[in-house]
């Protein structure tokens, strides 16, 4: 059959290939996959119980039940000095990308880029026909307003930024913060902060980019703080021109986020997630602890990821390799115009992240006998 030419745009994803792979092994040790070891909190399965025998089954106004928006909103107050004049409640996070992708960006539009990047924002600004502007952030993972200012050009629309970052954990500091907002203000340019990671900040208090610029659309949800990774549901809040337009966008593709999913995303914002974030920094700890003297590597400050640099610089052999040790990571590649790399996502039992370094740090050894 003849596809559409924008499908020659983009990829499967590396780390779908991952585990699709990882159903066929027996057993592998299974480092590649971000979302939670958890499951959701049961107060939030009697939630959806009670949604779904309460009749939460059909569809939603389409921008999403005023109560969540109102819970969003109250919830990012009470952190985040964001304006709260435009919020839209999404299929996920993924959602909130994909429709404040489309809604902003024409074919051409440049968009800076942290690199390495969470894998969907260069496919889907490609698939658009937007142009990915990537900002080299190796080797300390650290964005900065010196970065991404030389990479700023009269096409330039927005800048994206990730903190706590995937596939790197790296998080952005205030001051940083501060100097990437001070540019955007001098050219009168957006700025995309995705934050789907806010819970999991590990040695600072967390500032969201909406704290320090206020033409920010901040996208966040629900997958990662509260394993409702299957519910499919976030945020976007922002510019209310642009939240209305996304709305739209909503109401012919996704039509509304998880009716259910809305019903228990009320109740999550009200949960102490705070002993899954200390079982959370203790794992990062682990698996820090367990790589650092056999790998080149920084110490992730959030999110559940560490991103390695592969002996001898190259992580796609690197991650081939280790399939043969029953362990699954991700390449580098994946995330990155390089492949140096290569990403652990420490969101496992602790046994299994044990097993995973013992892995690691044979093949460390086999490769500077080699």
């Amino acid at each position: 059959m003849l596809l559409a030419e924008r499908m020659d745009r983009i990829d499967s994803s590396g780390i779908r290939k991952v585990f699709a792979l990882a159903g066929k092994m027996k057993d592998p040790c299974n480092l590649s996959i971000g979302q939670p070891d958890f499951d959701i909190p049961p107060e939030l399965r009697r939630v959806a119980l009670k949604a779904m025998d309460e009749g939460h089954n059909r569809y939603t106004q389409t921008g999403g039940v005023q109560a969540l928006k109102d819970k969003v909103v109250e919830k990012l107050s009470a952190k985040k000095t964001i304006g709260s004049d435009g919020v839209l409640i999404t299929s996920g996070t993924s959602g909130g990308i994909l429709l404040a992708f489309m809604a902003l960006f024409d074919p051409g539009d440049e968009v800076i880029v942290p690199e390495p990047y969470f894998v969907m924002y260069k496919h889907l600004l490609n698939l658009i026909g937007a142009v990915p502007v990537y900002v080299d952030l190796y080797p300390d993972f650290r964005l900065t307003a010196e970065r991404i200012a030389p990479r700023l050009t009269d096409k330039t629309r927005a800048i994206l930024v990730n903190s706590p970052a995937n596939p790197t954990g790296a998080v952005a500091g205030r001051a940083e913060l501060e100097g990437i907002a001070a540019l955007a203000r001098s050219r009168d340019l957006l700025v995309i902060s995705d934050e789907i990671y806010d819970l999991f900040v590990y040695d600072e208090p967390y500032v969201s980019m909406g704290d320090v610029h206020e033409n920010t659309m901040v996208l966040g949800g629900f997958s990662k703080t509260y394993a409702m990774t299957g519910w499919r549901l976030g945020y976007a809040v922002g510019p209310s021109d642009a939240i209305a337009a996304m709305e739209e966008l909503q109401q012919y593709s996704f039509v509304c986020a998880p009716s259910v999913g809305q019903q228990m995303g009320i109740a999550a914002l009200d949960l102490d997630m705070r002993p899954h974030w200390e079982a959370y920094r203790a794992k990062r700890d682990l698996i820090y602890g367990g790589l650092k003297d056999s790998f080149t590597v920084s110490k992730p400050g959030g999110a559940f990821y560490i991103f390695p640099e592969a002996p001898g610089g190259d992580g796609d052999s690197f991650c081939a390799e280790a399939i043969k040790n029953d362990l699954l990571v991700v390449p580098g590649s994946v995330f990155s115009e390089r492949k140096t790399h290569f990403r652990i996502s420490f969101a496992a039992p602790d046994e299994t992240i044990r097993r995973g370094i013992g892995i690691l740090r044979r093949m460390a050894e086999a490769s500077a006998r080699a």
